[in-house]
């Protein structure tokens, strides 16, 4: 059986904040606004993981009502939810996303950020796919008000 999961994530960007997407902190003057560390990409890969494998939502794992995850590293999130799906039988076959930003470009941070997530899902590189765009100044994006993530991830379990 292979399954997959969509996980999407929304936050504000604000000065004075930092930037930290797929673990990575990145130079910038705005950063992300959230309970945890704020980290989109890490927060659409959790929601992706558990939805593939029929385990539910982030909110449900990691409330941000809880002050225990105040500040948190959101690559504590996806190691548990890689566990969550591996604990049901599942294998993680491979993670694609992509990080919407107006500013600052990120691409040279990708590998970086690719290495990093392949390091807490135990997985190869060649199974973990990172990719930025823009908004072409579009939206809340484009007007650098905010930063998102998409993400799918596939999963498989011998029946």
């Amino acid at each position: 059986m292979i399954r997959t999961g969509i996980g999407y994530d929304v936050h504000p960007l604000e000065s004075g904040e930092p930037l930290i997407i797929g673990g990575i902190e990145i130079p910038s003057e705005k950063g992300s606004v959230g309970h945890s560390d704020g980290d989109v990409l890490c927060h659409a890969l959790v929601d992706a993981l558990l939805g593939a494998g029929n385990l539910g939502d982030i909110g449900q794992y990691f409330p941000s009502d809880d002050e225990t995850w105040k500040g948190v590293s959101s690559l504590e999130f996806l190691k548990s939810a890689a566990q969550e799906v591996r604990g049901k039988g599942f294998e993680i076959l491979n993670v694609d996303s992509t990080v919407l930003l107006q500013e600052p470009k990120i691409g040279l941070h990708l590998p970086d950020m690719k290495a990093r997530i392949s390091g807490v899902l135990s997985m190869s590189e060649e199974n973990v796919s990172v990719k930025a765009t823009t908004t072409d100044f579009l939206g809340f994006v484009g007007r650098g008000e905010g930063i998102a993530a998409l993400a799918v991830a596939c999963v498989s379990r011998s029946e």
